[in-house]
């Protein structure tokens, strides 16, 4: 047995609960892991509130680190006392032990710790996704990337940077516009004090951006297609604010032939090889320090709720992790 945060139906914060579960026995392909430490994405909340239905009852969670405890058959790659993290697949993080597909299981080299991992992994992956190949961003780009003081956001900014655009990041205050523009963001955009179509405007000389990168749906969508230039791209991968509104493909055209495109961590990381691909590329760039990876806040595992609540409230910096 084992403990986990379950829910039972979908709703707010309230819904979850701390229960003793059957860990169960990996089977051929599995390993089971305790965890130390366990990543809160905003992909939990979708899937607690229901934007991302799960079948119920269900353990949330899709980003941890820990010690592997039992390995099953066919696994030659990983064996008991290996330190692992995994970002996607199965849900079922939110627990002091798990099985999961060993698949997922990356091992986690020295220079990297636990905290940082599940800090960074989901993030990161996402992040190289996005700017490496749903638009393989180039130096002398300009991009604008929403809530770039996120647990994302930050690790894009850094990444942008490192590749060479220039990065016009949109923060809610002037404390998370310093946070931004020390990670990479060159011209952070208070969006509470002024109108960031018009902020990307000055900002380029008139030339607005390439690509917008925004994680938080309705209500920056109209403003984001209005940030792009002729051509241009809108990435939605994010609805912290709600559902993005139908588009008419008439509105694309009048702001200049845009493109818009609604990419999901699942169908880029799905393959194996991609994954660890990806993972590496990631863990080369924070052991160099090229990109930082800070846990910002720390909840206990029976605080799930709390964790929640903070990051749907906006009240979070970096990344929030659960401790067992």
């Amino acid at each position: 047995m084992t403990r986990a945060i379950r829910i039972d139906r979908v709703g707010g914060p309230e819904v979850l609960s701390l229960r003793e579960v059957d860990r169960g026995e990996p089977q051929p392909g599995q390993i089971a892991i305790r965890h130390t430490a366990i990543g809160v994405n905003f992909m939990d909340i979708y899937h607690r509130s229901g934007v991302y239905p799960l079948p119920l009852p269900a353990t949330l969670g899709v980003e941890g680190a820990g010690t592997v405890v039992a390995v099953g058959p066919e696994v030659e790659r990983i064996k008991i006392g290996d330190r692992v993290a995994y970002a996607g697949g199965a849900t079922g993080a939110y627990s002091v032990e798990r099985v999961l597909d060993a698949a997922r299981a990356v091992l986690l080299p020295d220079a990297i710790s636990d905290e940082q991992a599940v800090s960074g992994l989901f993030a990161g992956l996402t992040a190289q996704f996005l700017l490496r190949q749903v638009h393989p961003v180039k130096a002398g780009e300009t991009i604008v990337i929403h809530a770039a003081a996120g647990k994302v956001g930050r690790i894009m900014c850094q990444w942008a940077n490192h590749l060479g655009a220039t990065v016009i990041g949109t923060v809610g205050s002037d404390e998370k516009a310093r946070i931004a523009a020390g990670h990479g963001c060159d011209v952070p955009v208070v969006y509470t004090r002024e109108a960031v179509p018009e902020a990307v405007l000055r900002a380029t000389g008139g030339a607005k951006a390439h690509v917008v990168y925004d994680s938080v749906g309705k209500d920056t969508f109209a403003d984001s297609l209005d940030c792009l230039r002729p051509k241009g791209l809108l990435v939605s991968f994010g609805v912290a604010s709600g559902e993005t509104p139908p588009v008419d493909l008439r509105v694309l055209l009048a702001k200049g032939s845009l493109f818009v495109t609604r990419p999901s961590f699942g169908h880029y990381m799905n393959e194996t090889a991609a994954y660890r691909d990806a993972v590496r590329e990631l863990f080369a760039l924070v052991a160099s320090g090229t990109i930082s990876i800070v846990t910002g806040q720390r909840f206990a595992l029976e605080d799930a709720a709390a964790a929640h609540r903070s990051l749907e409230e906006r009240r979070t910096t970096a990344a929030t992790i659960l401790i067992p």
